[in-house]
């Protein structure tokens, strides 16, 4: 059996909802951290609506007009593990504003580099997770994951799971009588995506990460990267 115990993964919860309210995005996350948490994995959770973040895309927001902002408190717990999850509700079809925000302070530092003169995030790896009674789970699924890839985390198979009720008015996933933590596609999505994510970022942490080939920014910015070849197959410096 492998070993993850010596992994670590963050959830963020982006529901509008501030604690102690029932977030029923938290209810599926806790599946998923669950599971991960039997494998030794040590789990991280931040509520971000409890937290001050100013919108932006810069690593501090207080250099930029607002009074305070607790990202940068935030941001070494994001970039401190292996794994990166985020949940969020759907309304009006669309993810969180809350987690839009999450994400547009990810990309304020996603220019960084790592020890390997790498984009900050290479090595990691991210999933995300979508609850709600609106059609939309696809939808915004495809807009985190794509989001997160472009930042430079590593998306496995089947990296998002969710749940929706019937649309409009009714129960929602931990609601009585909802059938959520029952549903079988949805438990089977969320043990795929939690045992996808932990055997990447086994992989990743096993070879040190992705390769520091063709990907360096230095190179680039000196000129000294590798040559990308011509339209018809001849060799053109980059400009």
């Amino acid at each position: 059996m492998t070993d993850f115990s010596d992994l670590t993964a963050v959830f963020v919860n982006c529901t509008l909802k501030p604690s102690p309210q029932q977030s029923h995005t938290q209810g599926l996350m806790d599946r998923s951290m669950g599971l991960m948490r039997q494998q030794g994995v040590t789990v991280d959770l931040i509520r971000a609506v409890d937290h001050d973040i100013p919108p932006g895309v810069y690593p501090d927001m207080t250099e930029h007009g607002f009074e305070t902002d607790e990202w940068p408190t935030l941001f070494p717990r994001v970039i401190g593990a292996d794994i990166l999850v985020l949940g969020t509700p759907i309304w009006l079809g669309e993810k969180s504003s809350v987690i839009t925000r999450v994400i547009e302070r990810l990309y304020g530092q996603s220019g960084e580099l790592n020890e390997k003169g790498q984009y900050r995030f290479y090595g990691r790896v991210g999933g995300c997770i979508v609850t709600g009674n609106e059609d939309g789970i696809k939808h915004v699924a495809m807009n985190t994951l794509y989001s997160l890839q472009h930042l430079g985390y590593v998306i496995p198979p089947q990296a998002d799971a969710g749940w929706i009720g019937e649309a409009g008015p009714g129960p929602s996933y931990l609601d009585e009588g909802s059938g959520g933590p029952e549903n079988e596609f949805t438990n089977r999505n969320t043990t795929f995506m939690a045992w996808n994510l932990l055997h990447l970022a086994r992989m990743l942490r096993d070879n040190g990460g992705i390769p520091a080939v063709g990907n360096l920014r230095s190179e680039w910015d000196e000129g000294t990267a590798p040559p990308l070849p011509g339209p018809f197959g001849a060799t053109s410096e980059h400009s």
